[in-house]
């Protein structure tokens, strides 16, 4: 197998490396990441280019335009025209050059704004996702309709996973422009240097599941290996393992030695509530799963934060 991982260096992408690196890749395979700098996505020729060079059997499919809630909410055309182009050139150029298999990464924002819950995967296309990233929703929820439309006419073997929010080293720690445990991270960090209140956007309330990027990483070398359904398959932790905003920064706080105080700020965006989703699906495939204990994992990203904070910062 050649195994090409696209977005490669992001933070799916590099724990992915780990734990192939670590001890999970098998002998009869080969991985090759590669990352924008190798070529780009939005470009059908440079994309083909990129699969005629590498010749892979395999493919992971992370490369997305990705961003937190206050940036979706500026750029929502951005987002959509950029993931379509994306995700329509690597499937394409996946199925002209006879790739056996395909799994690319959705998200649980691409579910339905109005639902019950828990989510599952049945729900994908029942409703119109959040407001605040439409652009980025409706183009992962493409890569779905693809999906099956290359499965039905052409045989192939493409598919989904939809993780909940992923963390971990190699992160994205802009406060501005990342994620929530990140963009925390880094805010605890930098309280902690000018000693002052930990600031946290929102009221602390909305509810979230979060994976760790390792945990993910040995999912997707299931999905890769097992998985043979066209239709997506949510990977996360249970129901029960959901933790508020507030929470999050007080564990992050406690991994960083923190002992300032923390003031949340009502003026700024929650963002969705909640979103909780079943692993109900994963649990019948794999139901004695390990997950790493979201405190030890934030306690480990939080570490190496601090480890390569001037790299991580960027």
């Amino acid at each position: 197998k050649r195994i090409l991982v696209t977005g490669g260096t992001g933070l799916v992408g590099r724990a992915i490396e780990k734990v192939v690196a670590d001890g999970e890749g098998r002998p009869d395979e080969e991985w090759i990441f590669v990352s924008s700098r190798d070529a780009d996505l939005t470009s059908s020729s440079e994309t083909k280019a990129l699969f005629e060079r590498h010749k892979p059997t395999h493919v992971i499919h992370l490369a997305a335009m990705v961003g937190g809630l206050f940036k979706n909410i500026r750029s929502n055309l951005d987002f959509w025209r950029t993931n379509i182009h994306i995700n329509d050139n690597v499937l394409h150029a996946a199925h002209e050059l006879g790739v056996q298999k395909v799994v690319s990464c959705l998200s649980t924002c691409i579910f339905p704004d109005k639902t019950t819950y828990p989510i599952d995967e049945t729900m994908i296309h029942n409703g119109p996702p959040h407001s605040s990233n439409f652009g980025y929703s409706y183009a992962k929820r493409m890569i779905d309709v693809q999906n099956r439309g290359y499965s039905e006419q052409h045989g192939r073997r493409f598919t989904a996973v939809i993780p909940t929010n992923v963390f971990g080293p190699h992160d994205n720690f802009n406060i501005e422009d990342g994620h929530v445990l990140p963009g925390l991270i880094h805010k605890v960090y930098l309280a902690k240097q000018s000693g002052s209140a930990l600031t946290v956007w929102g009221t602390g309330k909305p509810r979230r599941q979060f994976i760790y990027s390792l945990d993910l990483a040995r999912l997707f070398l299931w999905v890769l290996r097992e998985y043979d359904e066209v239709e997506p398959i949510i990977l996360s932790v249970g129901e029960e393992d959901e933790v508020s905003i507030r929470e999050a920064a007080e564990a992050i706080a406690e991994a960083m030695e923190f002992r300032g105080e923390l003031v949340f700020d009502t003026t700024k965006s929650d963002g969705q509530f909640k979103k909780t989703a079943s692993n109900a699906k994963l649990r019948r495939y794999l139901p004695g799963f390990q997950f790493t204990p979201f405190r030890k994992a934030v306690k480990e990203t939080c570490a190496w934060f601090n480890a390569n904070y001037a790299n991580a910062r960027k």
